[in-house]
């Protein structure tokens, strides 16, 4: 086992019944622990882990386990408040080995219930880190159990039998399948462990206090009026009862354990009384109480993990689940949300009842609800997944401040947002606004350009404020998706027709105009007056029956997605006692395409109008609703495209990679940018093409450099280097279009003279062809992980800021959306007049970009500047990379923070 190995932290995650364990590697501390694991095995257990029944057997188990660190080794232990449940070991047999042998034991009481997988999944990714690239393993052929572990993994694996014992080959390649088996593996043990959570049978609330105003007195109230239909407990000494809730003087006092304890005490008795939950079997906390200390709140964690409870809050509003058989409402908010079929999770207690409110107006109502206030624990991707399996969700809110892995988060997503739409408050778009939910939620909050990666990539729909939230879920929710942009306007007053049609050009959607038969079609519904193009203008004098019928026709026509109507109310409609918005909901059955109204006198900004197909969406202003079918026909092109796959890239040596940034790293411990020879090579680990260049520290090197490197024309470039240059062209470091040694050497004793002291030597060129001039980099996010940006390049990259971001692993369609988002994309298609550049070559270097980045957490950041982009090639011109000492960190490994 390696000094990395050794340090590796423990870490908690949970079993397949929702149960929590700690996963270390094993300490010679262990030894009296292992043996006693190995004593208490059954010895039909004994037989099929060892192949005989020998107590012996395990002693020497736990002497190899437990014995000094040595190459190519690594034991892990699982841990319960029992004792060791669990090891699983793999050994190389020696330093440098890329295969290595695994074994696993799992106690005769926790078979079934995942501990074994879980040990062998967080093997192979330390034996991942450590370069090992496979698994073998023997075990009788009627240890079925262990067979289907390693078959059941995701990896691929190949069996043969020799005699009595059956061999596994398992190979740790990092595959999608793979991924998505731990991901389902992961998926049924976080719901389990929610359910004491959001479906608790018995509620406790501790510090529900006389006080009226007191927030756990308002809890209690809460969830005896809400109707609670388990057992409800208070916890006050000083008191026998409150609002007819019977109090005991202390959690262990309580005739039943609760699943959930809602914690209403003040900040510094909030540690101890969850160890007392803990202690008393409590297999949930909710804490409202704020203003924990770093101490309190790792005490308060502790106690969290120690007894396998999990966590909502500190600084929360509480949670409610409103399914008819359970009416939890543990929240403080105003009054109870009405039952409905959204989920919500905010990290803003404030923000979250806005959206209670604004989901019960609006009569979508709430099928769960979690304020997760400072997120210790339960995250906004534990809420997706239970949203994904409780059966009543069918649109997920949240409002997130901070991410806590954001990856695993955006896989979740991927999956979730195939089957419901995602919505979010993208808060935290300025600085002042990062700052403010940094210091709102105790947790960083990231910029605005990789936030709106994850967001983009995972297909949730973006939204800029908790009105435009709510504008786009009241349309998601009661109409059918529009098949694309295309957007017919229907108004009875042309103005308003006109301010419908800036709001959808502005919104990014498209007024085409109608075809002949629905003109023809139209005019026959009609007033006399009446204007057909789009916008159509039914004017003043339009009857309700005309409105509707013209709406019919409209959202049948084949060259139209949505029907958008813009209503103001007239003394005509009104004399004639027609009513047009009843026009729109009484039509029987749904419209096969989305109808939208606008109705400028209405009072609240959205609106849902009861009809007899459903309901449909009413809004105050244009922009709303154009607002919000965008967001809809968005979601309708995510929908459309196919998951993106991660090309497998021929010509990669991520071996050698490896090894020259440990090189590096060994040198400069600190880290640091790479000199030109190293970052030129750590290019070619990856087919990244490069100009050819040549390194010169002397005025006759870089003349005998530049005869090597002349092209057709013989023309070179010189650039100065030295640690930290940043910008040669600011820094006057370049010199272009030399010819012939005298030019060579006047360069080369200007750059010398100017730059003495600094410059380490110059970098020589052949004078690049002409071409597009393009930015490709890597920027290394603490939480989010490598970031690749693309877009114009040159000198003014930094000054015109056309660049588009996407968070690594880039699949291909990844890829594509970033060449096509920049506003230089019209160059590289040819819109100039000239050929397209070499798209598939440009696709190649972002996509090994991605997968160096991805390889190498080290790699802190990398600017390829400017890369040049013609119809015959793609070259990257001039590189820079930066490193720093960062440990491997497996984003998709099932733990809990």
């Amino acid at each position: 086992m390696t000094d990395d190995l050794l340090s590796l932290s423990p870490v908690h995650a949970l079993l397949a019944d929702g149960t929590t364990v700690c996963i270390r590697p094993a300490a010679p501390g262990d030894h009296d622990r292992l043996e006693e694991f190995y004593d208490r095995m059954s010895a039909e257990n004994l037989r099929l882990r060892f192949f005989s029944v020998s107590r012996r057997s395990g002693a020497l188990a736990a002497d190899r386990a437990c014995a000094p660190a040595r190459p190519g080794h690594l034991a892990l232990v699982a841990l319960s408040p029992d004792g060791v449940i669990g090891v699983a070991e793999y050994d190389t047999g020696g330093e440098g080995r890329d295969t290595a042998e695994v074994s696993i034991a799992v106690s005769d009481g926790m078979h079934h219930r995942g501990v074994g997988t879980l040990l062998v999944e967080h093997l192979v990714s330390a034996a991942r880190a450590e370069g090992v690239t496979g698994f073998t393993a023997d075990a009788l052929s009627e240890n079925r159990e262990v067979l289907r572990l390693f078959a059941d993994l995701g990896l691929r694996m190949e069996r043969r039998l020799e005699g009595p014992e059956t061999r596994c080959v398992i190979r740790l390649t990092e595959d999608d399948a793979y991924l998505s088996a731990v991901e389902s593996r992961g998926r049924a043990a976080d719901v389990a462990s929610l359910l004491p959570l959001l479906r608790p049978q018995a509620v406790a609330v501790v510090g529900a206090g006389r006080r009226p105003g007191s927030v756990g007195r308002a809890i209690l109230h809460h969830l005896r009026s809400g109707g609670f239909t388990g057992r409800l407990f208070a916890v006050n000494p000083g008191a026998s009862s409150l609002l007819g809730v019977p109090c005991h003087p202390s959690v262990g006092a309580l005739p039943r354990t609760p699943d959930l304890a809602v914690l209403a005490v003040p900040a510094a008795a909030v540690a101890a009384t969850a160890e007392e939950c803990g202690k008393a079997g409590v297999r949930a906390l909710l804490v409202v109480a704020s203003g924990l200390d770093a101490d309190q709140a790792r005490d308060l964690l502790s106690a969290c993990r120690a007894h396998g409870m999990r966590l909502v809050g500190p600084n929360c509003l509480g949670v409610s689940n409103t399914e008819p058989e359970l009416r939890l409402d543990a929240t403080f908010a105003a009054g109870h949300p009405l039952p409905g079929s959204a989920g919500v999770a905010v990290q803003s207690g404030g923000i979250g009842i806005a959206l209670l409110d604004g989901l019960s107006r609006l009569g979508v109502g709430v099928s769960s609800f979690a304020s997760l206030g400072d997120k210790y624990d339960v995250s906004g991707n534990d809420m997706l997944q239970w949203w994904e399996s409780d059966g009543r969700t069918d649109l997920a809110l949240l409002h997130l401040e901070s991410f806590g892995n954001p990856r695993a988060f955006s896989r979740t997503a991927r999956r979730v947002t195939r089957r419901m739409p995602v919505l979010t408050v993208d808060a935290g778009r300025t600085d002042a606004g990062r700052r403010a939910a940094a210091s709102h939620s105790a947790a960083a909050a990231t910029r605005t350009m990789t936030r709106q990666a994850l967001f983009t990539q995972a297909g949730i729909t973006a939204t800029r404020s908790v009105g435009e939230l709510l504008e786009a879920a009241a349309l998601l929710h009661s109409q059918p998706l529009p098949g694309g942009c295309r957007v017919a306007i229907v108004t009875n007053a042309g103005g308003v027709g006109v301010l419908a049609a800036d709001a959808c050009a502005e919104a990014g959607l498209a007024l085409p105009a109608l075809t002949a038969e629905t003109v023809d079609d139209l005019l026959a519904v009609l007033p006399g007056g009446a204007a057909t193009g789009n916008p159509v203008d039914a004017t003043a004098a339009v009857t309700e029956e005309q409105l509707g019928a013209c709406v019919d026709r409209l959202v049948r026509c084949p060259g139209i997605d949505a029907v958008l109507v813009a209503l103001v109310p007239t003394a005509v409609a009104e004399a004639t006692g027609d009513d047009l918005v009843r026009a729109l909901t009484r039509t029987p059955g749904p419209r096969p395409r989305p109808v939208a109204v606008v109705r400028l006198e209405q009072e609240r900004p959205v609106e849902l109008l009861p009809a007899e197909g459903g309901t449909i969406p009413s809004y105050a202003d244009p922009q709303a609703a154009a607002r919000a079918l965008a967001h809809a026909a968005r979601r309708t092109a995510w929908l459309a495209r196919p998951a993106g796959t991660v090309p497998e890239l021929p010509d990669v040596d991520t071996h050698r990679a490896r090894t020259l940034v440990e090189d590096h790293l060994r040198t400069s411990p600190d880290g640091g940018p790479l000199d030109p020879r190293t970052c030129a090579d750590l290019l070619a680990c990856y087919g990244i093409p490069q100009l050819p260049w040549a390194w010169a520290e002397t005025e006759d090197e870089a003349v005998l450099a530049a005869g090597r490197l002349r092209g057709f024309d013989g023309r070179v470039v010189m650039k100065a280097h030295w640690p930290g240059l940043l910008h040669k062209t600011q820094q006057h470091a370049v010199h272009l279009d030399l010819r012939g040694d005298a030019q060579v050497r006047a360069a080369f004793r200007d750059l010398a003279t100017r730059f003495e002291g600094l410059m380490t030597g110059v970098v020589l060129q052949p004078l690049a062809p002409r071409g597009t001039e393009l930015f490709a980099g890597v920027a290394q996010d603490e939480v989010f992980g490598p970031l690749v940006l693309f877009g114009l390049g040159g000198t003014a990259t930094e000054i015109l800021a056309d660049h588009a971001a996407r968070l690594a692993p880039l699949t291909d369609h990844d890829v594509h959306d970033l060449i096509t988002a920049p506003r230089c994309a019209p160059l590289l298609f040819g819109a100039d007049g000239g050929a397209p550049v070499d798209l598939e070559a440009l696709e190649q270097l972002l996509l090994r970009l991605s997968r160096m980045a991805a390889d190498l957490p080290q790699l802190a950041e990398a600017d390829f500047n400017p890369v040049l982009a013609a119809p015959g090639h793609v070259t990257v011109l001039d590189a820079r990379v930066r490193l720093l000492p960062r440990r491997p960190h497996d984003p998709y490994l099932r733990r809990l923070r």
